[in-house]
């Protein structure tokens, strides 16, 4: 697919399917399983001279068997919710360790940097009963994969053997993985984050004899490492962007709603206030709820209405994802209110004014290692406008690119949601496989601007090098035009510098007199993401205990329902139905959202 124009992006957009969260399989409890036609269901026996209307066709047999079968499954339901309860709080209390599915030793601990930050630099020295020495070729470059740091812990980048870290390993390249801790250090600033990223690289480099390491950053981490690129020149090989947002203020109006959520709320005050309540710490519990309420009709309804229904084969996935999604982190007040004043309402990465350190900010036109952008059109958090919209900002036309002397690759995914771009094992055996096995043939392009295609004939995800076939098509900068709305943008910059003054000033000193490590603990435990949680755990609930004996007996005579019963489809039809009207309300929510934008901001068309 090639972006062009803008009629292509919209006729493209158009035919996109609807939206996965985590289109993944260690993510499946977030998809909705689609429902088979509703046929007749043709006599299964005698049937009761009573039946009529909507379940006529349907035996008595029939009808006690789902009554069973769903009593049961509501046992094994709140009891997925009870372990899922168990398994975070346990987590809590081990720290909040890394959920990486491969053995490691640890490098580098940034907490004992000169400028400390909470982040660090493991090495993968194990791959199952394989050692590290087994399975990588010191003759390829080094990679490094960073995780988001976005509400979330570490981990999604390794969080199974089909993933980045795995995909690397397979291609034998010696793997690295920056973590983060559960807390910042004390007045922790995105300088002292780029001084701890550099360090890492340098550390790498050093280890394999000055060879430049491949950095692979995934969403929040993919605008670390763009910054790193420009702050390090010659000192990083190869930038691999995977659903990283460079471009703030891009997106189609109605369709990408985060990208307005700063003008709504009036700037970056808020965001500052919720640090100061939490005593000079940000809650990732805020930033896991905004993406939960972006897509509810996935995130919150079909992610239990699946788990439900086909709660035999998806409960140990939806445990193993919820581990990971409900360890939230915290960022430090300087941190917040720099991310959201300089990127999502400034966009000043995009315009070259980003501050890294001081007397110093960011030019995306200094990088001068190759980038590779992986986006999809599935990901309503970072759409391709805002992973790729950035270039033709940078540069004027495909031949100022090529003066600058910068080679940029990108590939697109049709439907694949924002986390899935991280831990869907398909994506990762194909899409991720294809990129690190192309490295080489990627820094040997002449300058420009490549779309990258893989010929996958047979289609199956889980296919050889052999099997498909990767090629490089050279695209025009001019091309890549997106809808824009600069000057809206700009009076919500206005906006949000007056009120964050104002509140800085005037309001911020009183708030961070009157909180404390007390207030600010009692607020992190009533968390609605929490507390939601805590809810079903034994410890909080112990009737819950009540629940687990009665699983332990439901699972010794589960026989499930088959899929084809024919309650068992009219649960499914209803479960759709309740789907359709939560997006349908969405919709409207996030078109409401747009109108009062430009009331607010202006009416300016997009461009």
């Amino acid at each position: 697919m090639t972006i062009s124009t803008r009629k292509k992006i919209t006729a493209r957009h158009n035919q996109r399917p609807a939206l996965n969260i985590a289109d993944a399989s260690v993510a499946q409890p977030f998809v909705a399983q689609p429902s088979p036609a509703a046929e007749p269901s043709p006599a299964q026996g005698p049937t009761t001279g009573s039946e009529s209307g909507p379940n006529s066709g349907i035996t008595a047999t029939e009808v006690l068997d789902y009554q069973l079968d769903y009593w049961q499954r509501s046992i094994l339901f709140w009891d997925t919710m009870r372990q899922r309860a168990d398994n975070m709080l346990e987590h809590e209390r081990a720290g909040l360790p890394p959920l990486l599915d491969f053995k490691y030793e640890t490098i580098l601990d940034a907490r004992q940097f000169e400028h400390p930050a909470n982040y660090a630099l493991l090495r993968v020295s194990e791959v199952g009963e394989d050692c590290w020495e087994d399975c990588v070729d010191l003759a390829k470059p080094p990679v490094i994969v960073i995780d988001p740091r976005a509400g979330h812990g570490p981990g999604i980048g390794g969080f199974k053997h089909d993933s980045e870290v795995g995909m690397a390993l397979h291609e034998g390249h010696p793997t690295y993985f920056v973590i983060f801790f559960p807390e910042p250090a004390p007045g922790q600033t995105l300088a002292d984050v780029l001084h701890a990223l550099r360090r890492f690289a340098e550390e790498v480099s050093t280890r394999h004899s000055g060879m430049a390491p491949v950095l692979y950053g995934n969403c929040q981490a993919g605008w670390a490492v763009t910054l790193l690129s420009a702050d390090c020149k010659g000192l990083v090989g190869p930038a691999v962007l995977n659903g990283s947002p460079l471009s703030y203020w891009a997106g189609e109006a109605g369709v990408n709603p985060m990208r307005i959520s700063g003008g709504l709320l009036g700037g970056s005050w808020l965001a500052h206030l919720i640090a100061d309540l939490g005593d000079g710490r940000f809650d990732g519990a805020w930033l896991a709820q905004n993406f939960e309420n972006l897509k509810p009709e996935k995130a919150i309804w079909e992610k239990y209405s699946n788990l439900f229904s086909r709660i035999d084969t998806e409960r140990e996935r939806f445990l193993e994802f919820e581990r990971w999604w409900n360890g939230f982190y915290f960022l430090s007040r300087e941190e917040i209110v720099s991310i959201v004043e300089n990127l999502f309402i400034g966009n000043k990465l995009e315009k070259g004014l980003m501050p890294i350190h001081e007397d110093c900010v960011a030019d995306l036109r200094s990088i001068r290692n190759p980038l590779v952008i992986f986006a999809s059109y599935g990901d309503n958090i970072t759409p391709p406008h805002q992973a790729l919209g950035w270039i033709p900002a940078v540069y004027e036309d495909t031949d100022d690119l090529k003066k600058a002397g910068q080679r940029i690759v990108y590939l697109t995914n049709p439907h694949v949601g924002h986390l899935g771009i991280f831990v869907s094992a398909k994506v990762a055996r194909l899409e991720h496989r294809a990129i690190l096995g192309s490295l080489e043939e990627i820094e040997t392009l002449e300058p420009g601007l490549y779309e990258m295609k893989i010929d996958n004939p047979s289609g199956d995800p889980d296919c050889h090098k052999s099997q498909f076939a990767v090629h490089f098509e050279e695209r025009q900068v001019e091309d890549l035009s997106f809808p824009q709305q600069t000057e809206a943008f700009e009076r919500v910059e206005d906006v949000s510098k007056a009120g964050e003054a104002f509140y800085r000033s005037m309001v911020s000193p009183w708030v961070q007199a009157a909180a404390n490590p007390w207030s600010a603990e009692a607020l992190k435990w009533l968390h609605p993401m929490r507390t939601s949680r805590y809810l079903f755990a034994e410890s909080f609930n112990p009737w819950m205990n009540v629940v687990a004996l009665l699983a332990k007996g439901v699972a010794v005579n589960r026989t499930p329902l088959p899929q084809d019963h024919p309650l068992n489809r009219k649960e499914r039809q209803v479960i759709e139905q309740i789907s359709e009207a939560v997006e349908s309300a969405r919709i409207a929510r996030d078109s409401a959202y747009e109108q009062l934008f430009l009331l607010l901001y202006g009416n300016s068309a997009q461009k």
